[in-house]
């Protein structure tokens, strides 16, 4: 912290030093933003595996299609 004393002597102001994102927190809230975006693509992939009427054995493909749609979803809102 910085002291600044008015011309006069009489006023003491403390000013903080401008705060500065850690890494730790950057890559908390991307942490968390890649865990939301997970979330959705599981969601999503497991919409598409109702929507085949819980036929099994296409997960990979399920998972890559949700994968795609919503970071194209993402990508979009990003750039709006």
């Amino acid at each position: 912290m910085a002291i600044e004393n008015d011309p006069e002597g009489v006023n003491i102001t403390m000013k903080r030093p401008p705060t500065i994102p850690s890494r730790t927190t950057t890559i908390n809230q991307t942490t968390e933003c890649s865990a939301e975006v997970n979330d959705r693509i599981r969601c999503r992939a497991y919409e598409l595996y109702e929507q085949r009427g819980r036929e099994d054995g296409h997960d990979l493909e399920d998972w890559l299609r949700a994968e795609s749609e919503v970071t194209q979803k993402e990508a979009k809102a990003a750039a709006a």
